[in-house]
């Protein structure tokens, strides 16, 4: 029976509940240029622009038709009813964890739900689109909020926190993740190095030149739901399987 699991989820999972990723052909790079909407130089360069592109995503998250989907839902079910340590880790900007009853919870690229202070950095709940009358509470005068979000050449969130999570736990689980943006992409490594199970559940096949032990295909929606039961009933990956490639 495993005693601490660290969870990564990337876009993959909440495409499932129709938030568009970044590097599908409609993505949303498609778009925009990286440069202008998701560095902090495009946001000094065209601050409106930025602000429509976020707000645009918001309006979307906010709009009653995008829900958690039944892989957010199994992992909060392994929080609730884990005996051990878990900690989920999101690349995801959206809230859909937090709606599907997740609490031990780290954002490590931010929150498409809160915006920020750039001056004291302290964070507020976004209950209006961003804009001139969108401020901040603690400064006098208020400053424009900005989106709480880490921009290309910005360091994510948690990383003290995430690499003792990883040096300590004994199963590493990627879900939705294209697994090659740093320094996500060697999370697996680290948790390998220190002795863990890593298990990737992907729609696509298993490069060959994966790190991880393990890999599911298949939707997130159908793959995470068993695999959390089977975690839940005590058993371990490799009384299941023999083989690194499993299909779901």
């Amino acid at each position: 029976m495993y005693r601490q699991i660290v969870v990564l989820t990337g876009a993959g999972i909440s495409a499932e509940s129709g938030i568009k990723t970044f590097r599908d052909e409609d993505g949303l790079w498609e778009q925009h240029h990286i440069e202008d909407v998701a560095t902090p130089e495009g946001y000094a360069r065209d601050i409106n622009l930025v602000e429509r592109f976020y707000n645009s995503r918001w309006e979307n998250l906010h709009s009653g038709e995008v829900h958690p989907n039944a892989a957010h839902a199994a992992l909060a079910k392994l929080e609730a009813e884990f005996s051990g340590k878990l900690l989920v880790i999101t690349q995801n900007v959206d809230d859909l964890h937090e709606r599907a009853g997740s609490k031990r919870l780290l954002h490590m690229h931010g929150e498409l739900s809160k915006g920020r202070c750039p001056q004291s950095l302290q964070t507020f709940v976004l209950r209006e689109p961003f804009g001139e009358d969108n401020c901040c509470t603690c400064c006098i005068p208020a400053k424009r909020l900005r989106p709480h979000i880490v921009w290309f050449g910005e360091m994510p969130f948690g990383m003290d926190r995430i690499h003792d999570a990883l040096d300590n736990c004994d199963l590493f689980i990627a879900i939705g993740t294209s697994g090659t943006v740093y320094p996500a992409a060697g999370f697996v490594d680290s948790a390998n190095h220190h002795g863990a199970q890593t298990v990737e559940v992907n729609l696509l096949a298993a490069d060959r030149h994966s790190q991880f032990q393990y890999h599911f295909t298949g939707k997130a929606g159908d793959v995470v739901p068993a695999l959390v039961e089977s975690i839940l009933a005590g058993k371990t990956l490799g009384s299941e399987a023999a083989t690194k490639e499993m299909s779901a």
